[in-house]
């Protein structure tokens, strides 16, 4: 595997796809180095493609697992490249068939103008996606730009014609879904008006095994009840999916010449008990809450969601409980859940994570 550290030298870049590699294409996976990016960077080597990854910090040793990774000695390049900084992600695309726009910060802070980066960061990839040819550009969305609306009716099903309310989140402070909606409307915007063939996944809250090896976000929320830190659960749904799921979709879209628009990539929306429930199903020996911190209210009820238009491509969703059961494993294996019997006694932390 090779790396690329200098950002504004082109002429030694671009890496040409190896001879067995039957599609002959490059592309690119920004935010290579997280936890959806680095499964679809595996996906997309396993299938024989030459891949460009984008990090913040080559020689970061969160990102040192890619290395690792099958074939990336002979087709995997890392870039370093910061989403803000135009010249860096021109660089990362120049030469390539497509791009996986990935990286996004998650947060809530709004102080810390992350909304400002996811936005910004999109609108830089799209124009050096246009100026590098890019056939197909795949954006990662989240269920977060469509469920937060307080106006939609209970009854209605969920689709990928669903959005939430901008505004409702900021009164809210959910940043991260003001800042995935904002930036997702940018691209679609932006890719229009410079006719770049834009295609978007929008997954919920994903879990499953970690291939790199600091705590994510999404894996953060398992290991909080697996430690015993969160007393109760909160009286609201959750929508899941496999992180293998979610690589898969991006490959089906960019592969499928008639995909276009966006595509929900959900397993199942479940309540936050039920959610427990399973862990504890599976780990009994941890020091799981079975308590709903609402006592008064009735239990909130599952949305309806529409998630065919993905396995009509081909895509077969992964039971969320065997996704579960990999999360905690993985939890394990890279040494963030001890063995029960060794966990100290935890603070109380909010219950809404």
């Amino acid at each position: 595997m090779s790396t690329i550290s200098h950002p504004h030298k082109y002429g030694d870049a671009i890496r040409l796809a190896a001879d067995h590699d039957l599609r002959q294409h490059i592309v690119c996976v920004t935010g290579a180095g997280g936890f959806i990016g680095s499964w679809l960077v595996k996906l997309l080597l396993l299938k024989g493609y030459s891949v460009r990854g984008t990090v913040r910090n080559i020689e970061d040793p969160k990102n040192l697992h890619l290395k690792g990774l099958e074939g990336a000695e002979e087709r995997l390049t890392l870039y370093k490249a910061d989403m803000l900084d135009y010249e860096s992600v021109c660089l990362a695309f120049n030469g390539c068939d497509g791009v996986f726009h990935v990286a996004s910060p998650v947060t809530d802070d709004p102080a810390s103008e992350k909304v400002n980066v996811a936005v910004v960061g999109t609108m830089n990839a799209i124009n050096a996606a246009v100026k590098a040819g890019v056939r197909r550009f795949v954006f990662t969305s989240s269920i977060g730009a469509v469920h937060m609306n307080p106006n939609r009716s209970s009854d209605t099903v969920l689709d990928e014609n669903c959005w939430s309310d901008l505004e409702y989140c900021k009164k809210t402070k959910n940043w991260y879904c003001y800042g995935k909606m904002v930036a997702e409307l940018a691209a679609m915007d932006m890719a229009k008006k410079r006719e770049l063939d834009l295609v978007v996944i929008v997954p919920p809250l994903t879990v499953g095994p970690m291939l790199q090896p600091i705590l994510n976000a999404s894996c953060f929320r398992v290991l909080t009840y697996m430690r015993g830190t969160k007393k109760a659960c909160p009286n609201a749904v959750m929508a899941l999916v496999d992180v293998k799921d979610v690589a898969q979709a991006h490959v089906l879209v960019y592969e499928d010449p008639k995909a276009s628009g966006r595509y929900f990539c959900i397993t199942t929306v479940v309540h936050r008990s039920e959610f427990v429930r399973m862990l504890s199903e599976m780990f009994p020996e941890y020091p799981i809450t079975n308590e709903c911190e609402d006592k008064v209210h009735p239990r909130v009820n599952p949305y309806k969601f529409l998630n065919q238009r993905l396995q009509e491509l081909g895509l077969e969703y992964t039971p969320i409980k065997k996704s579960l059961y990999e999360t905690v494993k993985s939890l394990q294996e890279k040494g963030h859940l001890p063995p029960a019997h060794m966990l100290p006694v935890s603070p109380r932390i909010p219950s809404s994570l």
